[in-house]
């Protein structure tokens, strides 16, 4: 029988490549001619293709944001970038909505008490000396408070 371990790299193993297929499929579509690199040109039809519009200049636009050596063109890693770093910003959107819920009235940071009381709501009773010590692990500043960015790493 598998160790947990080895389950848990071989599920990421699988997840990381349905992944990497699943953007070499999109990126392949986009990649009309098929010589591995996104020209303005192929992402301006890409997006006609599915109802939008697209300018020449956003186009160029978007290849000068996108190209991270320079050549004009949108290469694999590029666009593996610009996929993986939206959901970054998903993710930081999403967190500052959980940080929103366990913060003490607008204070911008949570406090034992704060936290207390988060964790009482979902039916996680701590008292507030426990939340001090929580709280501790992850307060890099030692102030005795998460502000969001502390948060951010306790999470991610």
């Amino acid at each position: 029988m598998p160790s947990v371990d080895r389950l848990d790299i071989t599920d990421y193993y699988i997840t990381y490549m349905d992944k990497a297929t699943q953007y070499g499929r999109v990126f392949e579509h986009f990649d009309e001619d098929g010589d591995g690199r996104i020209s303005a040109k192929e992402l301006r039809q890409c997006v006609e293709a599915i109802g939008g519009e697209l300018t020449e200049e956003e186009a160029e636009a978007a290849m000068e944001y996108l190209d991270a050596d320079g050549d004009g063109l949108v290469g694999f890693e590029d666009f593996v970038r610009f996929v993986e770093g939206g959901k970054e910003e998903e993710k930081v959107k999403d967190l500052k909505e959980a940080f929103k819920m366990y913060e003490m009235e607008g204070s911008g940071c949570i406090t034992p008490k704060s936290l207390s009381r988060m964790l009482g709501r979902l039916g996680q009773s701590r008292s507030i000396d426990e939340c001090q010590v929580m709280i501790s692990r992850f307060d890099l500043n030692g102030d005795g408070v998460l502000t969001f960015d502390e948060f951010k790493v306790m999470m991610l």
